[in-house]
């Protein structure tokens, strides 16, 4: 292989974990002389990085292989993720697919690459998911402003909806000397913020690891890492990706709010806010103690912005399990809502309950709660205007414009400076737009003392 003149594009479909490690992929490719193109662009290897949450996960896959083959009918398909790990027989069908790598092989990715032509039938090299049991760390590169630093993998809850634990394995962490050490070599890079990502990133330290050939159980916690991130020159906002509210412990809600650096910004799974519902879904807490989480950050971080992941139609969830969730989460002081239709999930218990949701109510439901969730970042954002905030810039130019966010999540837009590209600036908010943008203004120097700051330090 003349791997000096070979080009690869990627594609990533889910979380931001996948993120993260197709970035890592990429740097692999990019050490054996690889040149990185657009997933738009011909390329002689294209890897599809896949998501088990997505619903239509084959016909998704489908499109998207089809698309890369018109660039290139000879390039080489790889498809690796959750779904690879999930599906594989199913994934090898499709035509034009050459390998499927599952948990354990996706990141020996490079050892698979055939550019001698296209496979006759799909390689699937997959293992029993009991044998990922090993953690690789992975972080995003090529956006200067904010890069996704994996932390954790897998999950040991069995919560009855979800296939992550059979696509990503037992929970495992990383240690915290190493992804200090990627934060580090993440601001070296220039790059301003970092997300910390993960399955179940409350669950780090509780997880194992194999050092050498031994495996060790790991005597540190979620709030021991961002006490020693928040350490890390260069970096000047670290973001909680996603915390399960029965780990986000009053200690780590504390740090947060007396923080350098990490910010007032936290996004917590609620799912329902039926008791019945999530006893149904095995979760491991109750909306009450949703509830005291929500108001513990609020105390102590007025301005802060809480995101919630909720699941509409989940089995046996009637009119009246809906609305207990609706007018929960109507009564609660949070900022936005990611909504989730159930669907239905192969090998989850789940799947074989009672009280199947109509496929229109579901739709229904799901309508009513994203409209929810447009008020409420509506009113999140009113009770930003006329305060000051630091806005961190993006590099995009969009017709003219550049778009930042604050501490505390809010998207600010402002005509486009190429000097503030990927750089704080102290911005008064002052009105929405019709696209719910907040516009700013940049506050100078001389009115900077006289501001109203954000309610955080």
């Amino acid at each position: 292989m003349n791997s000096g003149t070979n080009t690869v594009a990627f594609h990533t479909l889910g979380c931001k974990l996948n993120f993260a490690e197709t970035s890592t992929i990429a740097r692999l490719f990019a050490e054996k002389g690889f040149e990185k193109k657009k997933f738009e662009e011909a390329a002689d290897v294209y890897v599809i990085n896949t998501c088990s949450v997505t619903e239509n996960a084959d016909k998704e896959c489908r499109t998207i292989v089809k698309q890369a083959l018109q660039r290139n009918p000879e390039a080489f398909i790889a498809i690796v993720g959750c779904y690879a790990q999930l599906k594989p027989e199913e994934i090898s069908g499709i035509p034009g697919v050459d390998v499927v790598l599952g948990a354990t092989e996706k990141f020996k990715l490079l050892n698979y690459i055939k550019l001698s032509g296209k496979s006759q039938h799909a390689e699937i090299h997959n293992c029993e998911i009991e044998e990922a049991d090993f953690f690789v760390d992975a972080y995003s590169v090529g956006d200067r402003t904010r890069s996704f630093l994996k932390v954790q993998d897998g999950c040991d809850y069995s919560c009855t909806f979800c296939t992550i634990p059979l696509a990503r394995g037992k929970s495992r962490s990383d240690t915290i000397e190493n992804v200090v050490r990627n934060a580090n070599k993440i601001a070296a890079d220039g790059v301003k913020e970092i997300v910390l990502t993960g399955v179940n990133i409350g669950d780090f330290g509780y997880g194992q690891y194999l050092d050498g050939d031994t495996k060790k159980r790991k005597d540190y916690q979620f709030l021991d890492l961002i006490r020693e991130l928040d350490h890390v020159e260069g970096i000047q906002r670290f973001r909680i990706s996603s915390i399960e509210p029965n780990l986000l412990k009053d200690e780590i809600i504390e740090f947060v709010a007396h923080s350098k650096r990490f910010v007032p910004h936290f996004h917590v799974p609620l799912q329902s806010g039926s008791n019945t519902i999530l006893k149904k879904m095995k979760r491991r807490y109750q909306r009450e103690v949703y509830a005291d989480r929500v108001e513990k950050i609020k105390t102590l971080m007025p301005d802060a912005c809480i995101g919630v992941d909720v699941i509409v139609g989940f089995p046996g969830e009637t009119e009246e399990h809906f609305m207990e969730t609706y007018q929960f989460l109507n009564a609660l002081n949070i900022s936005y809502l990611h909504v989730f239709t159930y669907s239905e999930r192969a090998n989850t218990e789940a799947i074989d309950m009672d009280g199947a949701v109509p496929i229109q109510e579901r739709k229904r439901r799901n309508k009513m709660l994203r409209i929810l969730s447009a008020k409420k970042l509506r009113a999140f954002y009113e009770k930003q205007k006329g305060k000051t905030g630091e806005v961190l810039f993006e590099s995009e130019n969009k017709n003219g414009f550049m778009f930042g966010f604050t501490q505390n999540y809010v998207k600010v837009k402002m005509p486009y400076q190429v000097e503030w590209c990927n750089v704080s600036m102290p911005v008064q908010l002052l009105d929405l737009d019709e696209e719910a943008n907040m516009l700013g203004e940049l506050v100078q120097k001389h009115r900077l003392s006289e501001a109203t700051h954000l309610n955080f330090p």
